[in-house]
């Protein structure tokens, strides 16, 4: 519901008509396609930090095992 009272309210249509007027019609698409790219790569890089803290994990976890398994044969 809060969604439908920021558009009743002037701001973000004062806000519309700024970026229109500073922009023009032609250069908002390119604008909102860059913008929708620097999303995807942000998203890209999370993800790929994640994959490298699963693989760190488990090399720890992998190395944890193989040292216990050392010590027992001791």
């Amino acid at each position: 519901m809060m969604q439908l009272a920021f558009w009743n309210s002037p701001a973000p249509w004062i806000v519309l008509v700024l970026v229109l007027i500073l922009f023009g019609g032609a250069k908002i698409p390119e604008m909102m396609r860059g913008l929708g790219q620097g999303v995807k790569e942000l998203k890209k890089g999370m993800n790929d930090d994640d994959d490298e803290l699963q693989r760190e994990r488990v090399k720890a976890e992998l190395r944890a095992e193989i040292e216990k398994e050392a010590q027992s044969k001791k």
